[in-house]
């Protein structure tokens, strides 16, 4: 490689929140199965294709271990294979009902669509991360990981908590991949540095104090090498709000503390450094999101998706979901827009991928030329939200080919071996604001309460289990042992930040108040069926049957490890 040419380090986040078993439409497996449908399997088609060709294709991606859990359990191919099912039946019957030729013919292109789908899952198996760990053994790819359940780690009040979500995503990553991830994606790109911590909220907020490690400190002692950090926080840039040109209520949303104060724009964007929080021992890489490109593919009135030849994200059937319409014009009414043709979009693509191009040529220009563009997108972006996206990244990296620009992973430019400064970080996310108000404000606020609770109550649950498990006969250890390990499967879970989130895009408020509630109810009782179990050495008939209608249920992490849950191990 020519280091001296300029790098483009492509990387795509992927996550689904634990659907599986909670709900199909619109937010239970429906939600996992048109991820898989529209972003997981078009990208590995777009990879095959490029290694066919014998393109280069190099890049980052990403994996929430829950997200893994989902795709290799057994019922999530059930499920998929249920929702083509139905999918094929409703564009059956919207072909039969449609008004005009038009979106007759249309539903008749999803149709052939889904049979592709269908055939492309099958020929893996269904087994999408396998055949995404089969072109990483091939160098094609860079796969990284991220916390467990997506914790939104800054706000989370114990070490403990924050260990755990770490832990448990390299050990499930290495159960997946066959091997230990070298990055973490941070959920939210959000970050907090060592200081004296106190609670935001709550009963403990300012009373609870103690001085905390910074994340990257605890991603240094668990063997990470790099993560992904926002460009205002190394204080090259204002903040950047990525969801806000998706979700309207977040333009208007205040912060529950006070805006983090502004800095000058002193630091390049363009290059790696190494992140280390004062009086820290211990530092871990980082690249850094540079805005420009970001801005290019996130926003929807000056990117790429908001384009009127695109297929339109928001207008969808109510009945079933299925889209038919194009943006048009993102200032007119739904009612008017006009229907959607593929030979139009996929026309853009090409356009916008030399587009994109140019703009990495002039965004390095700035630099003579060198330095690396981190470019961090979700990966549902791309199908999903943008449904020509995989089809972009195709041609982008076809054309990046003929250029002198690189394309490299994440982990190839930070172990480039080249002397980095090393800088402290501001506190913040890639959220609204830079800050973290789109996870902690009025409306999450009860959240974050009970979850502060959860994590006393379990970590009391566990010290009492280590103090007296050695008294208990092996049958009452055995079912304890289990309890707890499920009560730490419902914290990771209750721990994921999709539910402040959709609480306050109000993109699935009922759905995600619900979900957060019932983990916490289902932790606590957990934590009683411990101590109960404790207290008389026995476990009860009742309480047996119970776990294992929650062992079926939230049926992930299965190698957990009660000591993860720890300062130290």
């Amino acid at each position: 490689m020519n280091r001296s040419n300029g790098r483009l380090a492509l990387v795509l986040h992927s996550h689904i929140p634990f659907v599986l078993r909670h709900g199909r439409w619109p937010h239970g497996t429906d939600w996992i199965c048109e991820a898989a449908a529209e972003s997981y399997l078009p990208i590995l088609q777009t990879l095959a294709k490029l290694e066919k060709d014998n393109i280069p294709s190099r890049f980052t991606i990403t994996f929430t271990p829950i997200l893994c859990e989902q795709l290799a359990d057994p019922d999530f191919r059930r499920e998929f294979k249920d929702w083509i099912s139905s999918r094929r039946q409703q564009l059956n019957d919207d072909a039969k009902a449609a008004g005009d030729d038009t979106k007759a013919r249309l539903a008749g292109r999803w149709l052939e669509w889904l049979e592709l789908t269908e055939t492309a899952f099958d020929a893996i198996n269904g087994d999408i991360v396998g055949a995404f760990r089969a072109f990483e053994e091939r160098g094609r790819i860079e796969i990284a990981t991220s916390a467990a359940t997506h914790g939104y780690l800054p706000l989370l009040s114990r070490d403990e908590s924050v260990l755990l979500q770490i832990r448990t995503a390299v050990a499930t990553h290495e159960k997946h991949f066959g091997k230990k991830p070298r990055g973490f994606w941070l959920p939210e790109c959000a970050y907090r540095p060592r200081y004296e911590w106190t609670p935001p909220i709550g009963s403990e907020a300012g009373k609870m104090r103690a001085v905390r490690p910074g994340l990257e400190e605890l991603l240094n002692e668990n063997g990470i090498e790099y993560f992904v950090a926002d460009a205002h926080m190394v204080h090259a840039g204002e903040p950047l709000s990525i969801y806000r040109h998706f979700y309207s209520t977040l333009a208007s949303l205040r912060g529950f503390e006070e805006r983090f104060p502004e800095y000058p724009k002193t630091r390049s964007p363009l290059c790696p450094y190494d992140v280390k929080s004062r009086g820290a021992a211990a530092s871990t890489g980082a690249l850094v999101r540079e805005p420009r490109t970001s801005l290019q593919i996130w926003s929807r009135d000056q990117g790429y998706p908001g384009d009127g030849d695109y297929l339109d994200f928001h207008r969808r059937s109510v009945a079933n979901g299925i889209r038919y319409y194009r943006v048009t014009d993102r200032d007119i009414e739904d009612q008017n827009k006009a229907i959607y043709e593929p030979e139009r979009a996929a026309a853009r693509t090409e356009e916008h991928a030399r587009h994109f191009i140019w703009l990495i040529k002039e965004t390095l220009r700035r630099r003579g030329g060198d330095g690396v563009i981190c470019s961090p997108f979700d990966t549902e972006l791309f199908g999903h939200w943008w449904f020509e996206g995989p089809l972009f990244l195709e041609h982008l990296f076809r054309h990046l080919r003929d250029t002198e620009y690189t394309a490299v992973s994440a982990g190839d430019e930070l172990a480039d071996g080249r002397t980095r400064e090393t800088i402290q970080l501001l506190e913040g996310s890639w959220g609204e604001g830079g800050d973290h108000r789109a996870w902690l404000n009025r409306d999450t606020e009860w959240t974050w309460d009970r979850l502060y609770d959860a994590e006393t109550d379990i970590l009391q649950a566990v010290a009492e289990w280590k103090r007296l498990s050695q008294s208990l006969s092996n049958i009452t250890y055995a079912m304890l042992e289990r309890a707890l390990k499920q009560a730490l499967r419902e914290l990771l879970l209750l721990q994921s930040s999709d539910w402040q989130f959709l609480i306050t895009t109000r993109a699935a408020r009922d759905y995600a108040e619900r979900r957060f509630a019932t983990h916490y109810v289902e932790l606590k009782r957990l934590c009683d069926v411990v101590r109960r179990g404790l207290a008389v050495n026995s476990a009860a008939e009742e309480d047996i049957s119970y776990l294992e209608v929650m062992e079926r249920r939230d049926h992930a992490f299965l190698n957990i490890k009660i000591d993860d849950f720890s300062r130290s191990r």
